[in-house]
């Protein structure tokens, strides 16, 4: 697995509110719903979310969670460090504990170029690649906060 549950279920619940229309506000058990995400898990995760300033909060009727800016200025990289997911340097895969090009473990080479890659992936793609994406079915979100 090359990113956690926790980094996974960030990165879907932020991909799909990019996907709502008008930016509303999604409740968080619609969301859980809608992305198959466990409702307590998921809590967890936009309160992380949240206290990084990517998401909005709002209490009572009609609320929800909704970005806290326009899917163009939310990279994944943002997502990933939110949750402390981010792949950092130096890292030892090998479970040296740290390890650098002058003293490399075994996986060194692999595992620092993987890393490079999903840092450039992470730092250059946003959300807005995926926000004019629509969904369709049970998932869809013309579903949600009919409740």
């Amino acid at each position: 697995m090359l990113l956690s549950q926790t980094a996974e279920y960030a990165l879907r619940a932020m991909a799909w509110l990019a996907t709502v229309p008008d930016g509303k506000p999604v409740r968080a058990v619609d969301l859980s719903g809608s992305t198959g995400i466990p409702t307590h898990y998921l809590s967890k995760v936009l309160r992380r979310l949240v206290l990084a300033d990517l998401l909005e909060s709002q209490k009572g009727q009609g609320g929800g969670f909704s970005l806290s800016r326009p899917p163009s200025e939310i990279a994944f990289i943002d997502i990933l460090s939110a949750i402390d997911a981010y792949p950092t340097e130096g890292r030892c895969a090998f479970g040296w504990g740290q390890c650098d090009a002058a003293d490399p473990c075994p996986l060194h080479n692999s595992w620092s170029h993987l890393n490079e890659r999903i840092r450039d992936w992470a730092s250059g793609t946003s959300l807005e690649e995926i926000a004019n994406f629509t969904p369709t079915g049970p998932r869809s979100t013309e579903n949600l906060n009919k409740a």
